[in-house]
């Protein structure tokens, strides 16, 4: 498979998820604001909503799409000594408080299996008194990397609860062959800067967004932006959001459905001035500009007027309440082909106002899951899904993916 993506909506070919395991149930709730969540999931509940979501990715995917679960990887990659040595000594040095060095030894002799199960999990079967909060936020796999182009931006996540994921992901690139075509142009962010997927957005093989977030610091952003102005990138549009929890990365606030449409929260997005700033080369210097909107930087950009659907419809609560369900991230399978959460009736039904046609997951699988999904060119679907334990996590359908390729846009 070509790793590839050049816009945030070409026909999705394949994408690497993960559906949550054991270390979900491992949340207390004493520690889950520490962990990053808002509440505790149920399991069992919370896996069924996500392998029904995935079965909605494979009906829409061609049918050499691929859609890949990162813990195999990771199992894959810990199968070579070379790598499990290079994790080992990272995990250890991010981690001194953890005294892990006491059972580096141990940590070697691990199978592939065990010592992934003590980085997700975080606990070992038979060392008593070495443990480490489970994983719980592997189940977003979007914050880990942004592919870009053919290179691919490694993240560096902001807070300690996600930094483990950051080394697998680095360990990942560095050497599971699955990521040999974008290792070379792999950008990789360092010491106390941070930047996570969930503030990248490819507009183009050109243009790309970054939020500057909760999560994404100004050093990552610009360490992010100059690795992708040198691969190619012409401009990246530095979008600034609010710093809360609510809006911890840009796409919990804004995504794209189609060339020219996408959803947006209104207060953080649509109701802000002066909060974007392109950023471009000139020879060897990084110059900026501030943009009046984001709406109105993205149509100076592409030449394209574009269409900013609100996400909860017009009523201000129902705005509110909706992006607090994720209601503004949506993650689209193909142009104007998209997926979120069922429980944003006012953004669906907002979207069937713009001429979308709206389907459940269930009709959706059964309509294309044996026949090829090609859809048309004005041809435009908003699928439902069930996610009411994914939600709790406080993440929807784009913060569960991570694509790796997506068929060009024809120009």
């Amino acid at each position: 498979m070509d790793i590839n993506v050049s816009s945030e909506i070409g026909h999705l070919q394949g994408v690497i998820v993960h559906t949550p395991g054991h270390e979900v149930s491992l949340v207390n709730p004493e520690l889950k604001d520490e962990l990053l969540f808002d509440d505790i999931i149920f399991e069992e509940d919370a896996r069924g909503e996500h392998l029904d979501m995935l079965d909605i990715f494979k009906a829409a995917m061609p049918k050499d799409g691929q859609v890949i679960e990162i813990v195999d990887l990771f199992k894959d990659v810990f199968k070579n000594e070379d790598a499990r040595s290079y994790f080992i000594e990272q995990l250890i040095k991010e981690f001194p408080e953890e005294n892990l060095h006491v059972i580096e030894k141990e940590l070697h002799r691990l199978s592939p299996d065990d010592l992934l199960k003590f980085v997700i999990q975080g606990y070992l079967e038979k060392s008593k008194g070495f443990t480490l909060h489970p994983s719980p936020n592997l189940l977003f796999t979007r914050d880990l990397a942004a592919v870009v182009g053919n290179g691919i931006l490694i993240s560096r996540a902001a807070k300690k609860a996600r930094l483990r994921e950051s080394l697998m992901m680095e360990t990942l690139v560095e050497y599971h062959p699955m990521f040999e075509s974008v290792r070379d142009n792999a950008i990789r962010i360092s010491g106390h800067q941070s930047i996570e997927g969930g503030d990248v957005l490819v507009v183009s093989d050109k243009l790309v967004l970054i939020g500057m977030s909760e999560r994404t610091s100004f050093s990552g952003l610009m360490k992010g932006t100059e690795g992708l102005l040198q691969q190619g990138v012409e401009t990246v549009l530095a979008v600034d959001i609010p710093k809360q929890r609510s809006s911890m990365h840009l796409d919990t606030i804004f995504t794209f459905a189609d060339e020219s449409e996408c959803i947006a929260f209104p207060p953080a997005i649509m109701e802000q001035q002066d909060n974007v700033v392109a950023l471009y080369k000139d020879g060897d210097t990084i110059k900026s500009e501030t943009r009046h909107s984001l709406q109105q930087a993205l149509e100076e950009e592409t030449g394209r007027d574009y269409n900013f659907i609100k996400c909860g419809g017009e009523n201000r609560t129902n705005q509110f309440r909706e992006q607090w369900t994720d209601g503004a991230n949506v993650f689209a399978l193909a142009p104007g082909i998209i997926v979120g959460y069922e429980r944003n009736t006012n953004t669906f039904n907002t979207l069937v106002d713009h001429g979308y046609d709206l389907m459940t997951q269930f009709e959706f699988v059964e309509e294309f899951a044996d026949k090829e999904f090609n859809p048309g060119k004005d041809q435009k679907i908003a699928i439902s899904f069930q996610g009411h334990e994914l939600c709790r996590g406080r993440g929807g359908a784009r913060c569960m993916t991570m694509p790796i390729s997506r068929k060009p846009l024809i120009q």
